[in-house]
């Protein structure tokens, strides 16, 4: 499972509604993909499809999905929402990664 923090859930609902999309119906897709400077990064993104080998849940009034494979990587992430001075924007909290990067936006197990 992967939890909302109070800041990411109020950005993810203002973003998906900007975006043309029902946070009571969507979803916020959440996945792994190779890539970044630490071999493996985080996608985010908003869907209305739920696909064959997907997991669905809903955290602090958010509906998450994530493929199969993904969700090995997940276990127990929180996505949190960073608007400081520094911009962060989302942040993936994983207790799986052995090492991240300096941005936060890749990781390796």
């Amino acid at each position: 499972m992967i939890k909302v923090s109070d800041t990411a859930k109020k950005k993810v609902i203002e973003l998906m509604t900007e975006d043309g999309f029902d946070p009571t119906k969507d979803y916020v897709r959440v996945g792994v993909k190779s890539g970044g400077c630490s071999g493996l990064s985080y996608d985010l993104t908003f869907d209305n499809t739920e696909k064959e080998n997907d997991k669905v849940f809903e955290e602090n009034d958010v509906r998450i999905v994530v493929d199969k494979k993904s969700f090995l990587y997940l276990v127990g992430t929180t996505l949190e929402y960073s608007g400081g001075l520094n911009g962060k924007g989302f942040v993936f909290n994983n207790p799986n990664a052995n090492r991240t990067c300096g941005c936060g936006e890749s990781f390796s197990l």
